[in-house]
């Protein structure tokens, strides 16, 4: 959080006083990486973002020489579309991506896919290729886990939620994990990956929240989201949360962030998202007409007052106010000092700007 202070002297306000203590220092290191499907080689290509800093050359050129043969074909496309070299790229697909991290030993791994359905796909299709991830011993602790936490869960229910199959995915140590969930799988889950039994879990943003779960490394499948209304690009602070998972400490001396490749977002942007330092919190408190009923239902008109004005958002729109309110009156004095620079017992400018108003009026007059 940049405004980190900002957040602190609005808590002092309304809770007593506060210090904000900042950390820059990562306790494990991440890299992030750069995972491309290359048609022409017939591989999947592993890059770092970063050399010395600086967003990395062979990353980039890559990008730029699938730009200039144009766009991915689409599925309303002409023939043009069609051409085998227009799609060199491709993003890589999840069961290709988890065997990869397995040889690259980047496992455990939270994969974050921004849609329920599509976890639950990845999870089945890992299952029906025949990953498998864990040994028999690990195996085991898995039913035993499995079993204490669904046991009181009725027979037949078990059956509609198929945790038949859901185990089997757990055994091959792959899971997902998404609100669409019943809480009682959603804790097997946990309970397992934090154990170390899981090497892969196909979630949803929500588990990057409130969850102990760190992991070897993460990935993240798209960096846009759907939220309901309209597709929206992920920020530096949701980058930098989802990333926070990569890296466990006193385990890992690194963490690595592994983004896909997509024909939607260029590799600068990707960069330039992971590098950014820039996470301003703002209030995203809004008053509704819901609220407005509930604070006259149960308040006087001067306690919903107060209550409205402890909100961040009502701290920084007043901070915001008193900026306005001072830029103005550095404005008003400048504008003083001009005013009385233009003072001259010659005729000052005021005068002179009259008389070539009036001399304006008078030619459209004649006009």
């Amino acid at each position: 959080v940049s405004n980190a202070r900002e957040l602190a002297e609005w808590i002092s306000t309304v809770r007593g006083p506060t210090r904000a203590v900042s950390e820059s220092r990562r306790p494990v290191r991440l890299d992030n990486r750069y995972l491309v499907a290359d048609r022409t080689a017939g591989k999947l290509r592993l890059l770092s973002m970063f050399v010395d800093g600086q967003p990395t050359g062979d990353a980039a050129r890559l990008d730029r020489s699938a730009a200039r043969r144009g766009p991915p074909a689409g599925r309303r496309g002409g023939s043009r579309d069609r051409e085998p070299g227009r799609r060199r790229l491709a993003t890589p697909g999840r069961v290709e991506t988890v065997e990869l991290l397995e040889r690259q030993r980047l496992l455990p791994t939270i994969f974050f896919i921004f849609s329920r359905a599509a976890c639950d796909d990845a999870a089945a299709a890992c299952l029906d290729a025949g990953i498998g991830l864990t040994d028999a011993d690990e195996q085991r602790q898995i039913r035993e886990i499995a079993t204490a936490r669904l046991a009181p869960i009725d027979p037949d229910d078990l059956r509609a939620l198929r945790a038949d199959r859901f185990t089997a995915q757990l055994e091959a140590g792959v899971a997902p994990h998404h609100a669409g969930m019943i809480p009682a799988m959603k804790e097997v889950v946990e309970a397992c990956f934090t154990a170390g039994l899981l090497k892969v879990v196909f979630a949803t943003e929500t588990l990057a929240l409130g969850i102990n779960m760190p992991a070897r490394s993460v990935v993240i499948e798209k960096l846009t989201k759907f939220t309901g209304d309209h597709h929206e690009r992920l920020t530096p602070g949701e980058y930098t949360q989802l990333t926070g998972r990569a890296g466990r400490r006193g385990i890992d001396e690194v963490g690595d962030a592994v983004v896909l490749w997509t024909p939607w977002v260029r590799f600068e942007e990707i960069a330039q998202l992971a590098a950014s330092s820039s996470f301003h919190l703002r209030s995203a408190f809004r008053p509704t007409c819901n609220m407005a009923a509930n604070l006259v239902r149960n308040y006087s008109s001067e306690q919903a007052h107060h209550l409205l004005n402890l909100s961040f958002a009502q701290f920084q729109a007043d901070r915001d106010i008193v900026r306005m309110e001072a830029r103005i009156e550095r404005q008003r004095v400048a504008l003083e000092a001009h005013r009385a620079e233009a003072v001259s017992p010659y005729g000052d400018v005021e005068e002179y700007r009259a008389c070539l108003l009036y001399t304006s009026d008078a030619a459209d007059d004649l006009a």
